[in-house]
């Protein structure tokens, strides 16, 4: 018998991971009953997406906040998997546990894992090959089967650590303003191939049963976010072919998050970041777009979000109130950002009905790709 090819191998995956339109319905219904009989506190511990102190080992401050808060996820960094490969899946399975909410919701364990200069693992877990090499080969068609291959093969490697979320691929095409601060992490310069790479790589990360969120929607300026604010000037008609990879995935793939920038569009939202704009998240991605999967705030503790003269705690209440799911936050700051949720939430500043809107949609994604029953 002929052993089938690994990109047959990938599509057969996909038919038996992709729900048909009522099992998808049924299980968003599911993941609402779940949200809605949550109380408060882990409401508020759902929508985080939390860096980790520890290396191998949690100090006690740290393990005391993932028992406290139980964050919807935990994202890890070199100096979290600065260890030999054997020892990550008990490691992550610790901290799990220890994160996990009752009943029985176990947070996204989510890494950076682009290629190229993004690679957070040491020595013995593959780096895969920057995202604009597979630009430069001659044929495109070989390009977007071995970036499909890749990424099934490197899902398979880092979901058997232990990770369920990727927090790539880069949809955003490369030009002469962004390809200082992306540089070999966009799949190059055309808006087509970018789209289907981006695709393709989501295919063979889902067909290993790992989770993506698509970034930086919109796209970034020539500005480094973490350091300063940048704006896109461009009309809205402008920004629409901008923004053509991220269409075409959502459309297509699915993917279970988009990553939101904090960069200013002006033609949506003058003088607002992106991540805190409600016009930007509600209006244009989920509206316009159609997106239903969880639209993730990038850090908030960044450069971008400072120059608007705003604390870390005030700009995740405004991304919540404007429509984002899930907030990136950090150790140091992990307990006053809950505590300033739960603090809108009793001042009314945000409802419960928009933090159970947001937990059911992360908790369907963890449904969808087996993280719970």
């Amino acid at each position: 018998m002929t052993r089938p090819s690994i990109p047959c191998v990938v599509f057969l995956l996909l038919i038996c991971l992709t729900p048909s339109a009522e099992e998808a319905d049924q299980t968003r219904v599911r993941a609402a009953r779940i949200a809605a009989v949550m109380d408060e506190k882990l409401l508020a511990g759902q929508v985080l997406l939390t860096g980790l102190d520890g290396n191998g080992t949690l100090p006690d401050a740290m393990r005391s906040m993932l028992r406290d808060i139980s964050p919807g996820g935990v994202m890890l960094f070199r100096m979290n998997l600065n260890m030999d490969k054997e020892r990550i899946p008990a490691f992550l399975k610790t901290v799990s546990d220890l994160a996990a909410a009752s009943p029985g919701i176990p947070p996204f364990m989510a890494v950076d894992h682009e290629g190229g200069i993004v690679h957070r693992f040491d020595a013995g877990v593959e780096k895969l090959k920057p995202p604009l090499s597979y630009w430069a080969m001659a044929f495109k068609d070989s390009a977007l089967r071995a970036i499909e291959e890749d990424a099934f093969r490197s899902g398979k490697e880092i979901h058997a650590l232990g990770i369920s979320l990727n927090l790539a691929p880069v949809a955003e095409t490369l030009n002469a303003e962004n390809e200082a601060f992306l540089e070999d992490r966009s799949y190059g310069p055309d808006a087509a191939f970018v789209e289907a790479a981006a695709a393709a790589f989501i295919r063979g990360m889902a067909a290993a049963k790992v989770a993506c969120v698509v970034k930086h929607f919109p796209g970034n300026s020539g500005a480094d976010p973490h350091k300063t604010a940048s704006t896109l000037t461009e009309t809205r008609e402008s920004l629409e072919k901008k923004i053509e990879p991220f269409a075409g995935v959502i459309w297509k793939e699915r993917p279970a998050g988009v990553m939101v920038s904090h960069v200013i569009v002006n033609a949506w939202d003058a003088g607002v970041n992106a991540s805190r704009s409600r016009a930007v998240v509600s209006g244009w991605l989920r509206e316009n777009l159609g997106f239903q999967g969880i639209i993730l705030g990038d850090d908030y503790s960044m450069g971008a979000i400072g120059a608007a003269g705003l604390s870390e705690e005030e700009a995740v209440v405004e991304a919540l109130n404007a429509g984002v799911d899930m907030v990136m936050t950090w150790p140091r700051s992990l307990g006053r950002v809950h505590r300033a949720i739960l603090r809108a939430l009793a001042e009314g500043r945000i409802t419960r009905k928009q933090l159970e809107e947001a937990a059911a949609r992360i908790i369907y994604e963890k449904i969808r790709y087996g993280l719970m029953e």
